[in-house]
């Protein structure tokens, strides 16, 4: 990894944009368009299919300028090259970040610590492909020789929140004879509901985990492999009923599961950036390998930009830089994603993970504490029913959100392309809302339009909130890869900027172990002397006597 620079809130950079701050904060976005007639052609950007306009930003060429002297400074560029290079960019853990690699064209060479990885990426992908291809024609069969019809991913985190919303999101490209449920919440009730109704001999488990020891989802698997047993009445039937993403070939054949139904991946794929790996078998069951490989392709040419492109006009640096304009120096703390496609529902969940986890940290590289805010808070619902819920405070709230609106040119229903009015409403509302968060109704408008004197402060509304709208041709498996890539490297510019590594996630294991440490207290004979604090204490007696346990 190249040399870092020092703390970045004590670079001239960032002083300066200090400076620009105090003279830019007070000015509207109108007064931004209106003084620059080319605004909106110079802040459009395009990365594959993808069309971005930023436009809506409040920032003007002087700001651009400055943010793009400080990703310099914070070495943005050569962080980026180190990435695509194989480099141990997650330093904590010692290993590479090269997940570019799984998207990778066949013909590629890709090395990480000397080794040529694409071709076993592709081994990897394409024994998928044939599984898969094997599922969807019925030529794979339970052990009673009838065809599946139901696939139950179980995994958790990157092994879930991937794959469930690319299901979603691609539903117009789902096998129609077979479907997939997804089970990933320790509560007994996500896998009791995901079981419901389902044939045992009708159903394939894919269990993933790269260790084969995450407590949530083996406990899962262990429940639903009694649950299949139970139905066929065979132990045998196991292997015929399940298959793993693992790394752990004796963990796995432990299971039941026939190793040569096991496929894995590396320790240089990190759990939130592994959905396009083996992670992915579900939903490639699910869209078919061809889909699948769409998919990849449109990752790839969000990676080749992102590599090659300098940063004036490389679209992950110019968000990234905007989020860091927003979080550090106008102090907002959240990010809102609407995509108007409600098949993106679970889109704004899967970029919480991809961002939160990623760059909730307060520890620099070196150890030191960070200077700077980090990671913004991200949520969001689609449209048009996130205005019927929280665009309120969007508009008119003390609080203002930065946000990213998602929408498509072309509908994929049959209502929406047969009717017109469907799709046209949809995207008439997600233009609507950004030209209303931007330039508001100003009170001497809604006196014009008669309205009573005494409703006009509560109709009134500022505007000037910034948003970006991201337009792509239609919701297919490759502009899906595309968004999903988009905003995989905006995470990384602005971990980069804030000198944090954005590929561990040790802040989640202290619960981890402490939580194996309470099931134990909860579940024995006696509960013995307690050494956690009193509210903890307290709830560990109110839980074990309401389980008649003392």
């Amino acid at each position: 990894m190249s040399d870092r620079a020092g703390n970045i809130a004590a670079s001239p950079e960032w002083s300066a944009l200090i400076d620009h701050h105090a003279e830019i904060r007070g000015r509207h976005l109108r007064d931004l368009f209106s003084a620059d007639p080319g605004r909106v052609a110079r802040m459009t950007s395009e990365v594959a299919d993808l069309v971005v306009d930023w436009s809506k930003h409040r920032a003007d060429r002087r700001t651009v300028d400055l943010l793009l002297a400080l990703a310099d400074r914070a070495g943005v560029g050569a962080a980026i090259g180190s990435l695509f290079a194989g480099e141990h960019v997650n330093t904590t853990e010692d290993r590479a970040a090269m997940h570019m690699a799984l998207r990778a064209p066949r013909r590629a060479e890709i090395h990480v610590d000397g080794h040529e990885v694409v071709a076993e990426v592709r081994e990897v992908l394409d024994r998928a492909g044939s599984f898969a291809e094997a599922v969807r024609s019925g030529a794979w069969t339970g052990v009673t020789g009838r065809r599946i019809r139901t696939v139950v991913n179980i995994g958790i985190g990157g092994s879930d929140l991937g794959p469930v919303m690319a299901y979603e999101a691609l539903r117009a490209y789902r096998h129609d004879r077979v479907a997939c449920r997804f089970v990933s919440n320790i509560d007994g009730s996500d896998l009791t509901a995901a079981l419901h109704g389902l044939d045992p001999a009708e159903t394939l488990f894919v269990v993933s985990s790269k260790t084969f020891t995450t407590a949530e989802t083996l406990t899962n698997a262990a429940s639903a492999r009694r649950w299949l047993v139970g139905g066929l009445g065979d132990e045998s039937a196991v292997a015929s009923h399940f298959v793993a993403i693992s790394t752990n070939a004796a963990a796995v054949e432990a299971f039941g599961i026939d190793t040569a139904n096991m496929f894995g991946f590396w320790d240089w794929v990190g759990g939130r950036y592994s959905m396009d790996s083996a992670i992915g078998l579900t939903l490639m069951i699910a869209i078919g390998p061809a889909h699948f490989a769409d998919m990849l392709a449109g990752f790839r040419a969000v990676d080749v930009h992102v590599e090659s492109e300098p940063a004036a006009s490389n679209v992950a640096v110019l968000l990234g830089l905007l989020g860091v304009w927003y979080r550090n120096f106008f102090g907002w703390s959240t990010h809102a994603v609407l995509p108007y496609a409600r098949d993106l529902h679970r889109f704004p969940a899967y970029l919480q993970q991809l961002d939160m986890e990623s760059n909730g940290k307060s520890t620099r590289h070196d150890g030191s504490p960070v200077s700077t805010d980090t990671g913004p808070i991200v949520w969001g619902e689609p449209g048009t029913n996130g205005q019927h819920a929280f665009f309120q405070l969007l508009h008119q709230g003390t609080t203002v959100v930065p946000a990213d609106f998602i929408g498509f040119l072309e509908p994929l229903d049959e209502h929406a392309a047969a009717e017109g009015d469907h799709h046209d409403m949809l995207m008439a509302n997600c233009f609507a809302q950004t030209e209303a968060l931007a330039f508001g109704r100003r009170p001497d408008e809604l006196r014009a339009d008669g309205v009573d004197e005494r409703l006009v402060p509560h109709r009134s509304f500022d505007g000037n909130r910034p948003t970006t709208t991201i337009l792509a041709p239609k919701l297919t498996p490759s502009t899906l890869g595309q968004l999903v890539a988009l905003y995989e490297h905006r995470v990384f510019v602005q971990g980069t900027v804030w000198d944090i590594n954005s590929f561990d996630q040790w802040g989640v294991e202290l619960g981890k172990a402490l939580a194996t440490r309470i099931l134990a207290e909860l579940t024995a004979p006696e509960m013995g002397r307690s050494d956690h604090d009193a509210s903890t204490t307290a709830l560990l007696r109110r839980y074990r006597t309401s389980r008649g346990r003392i």
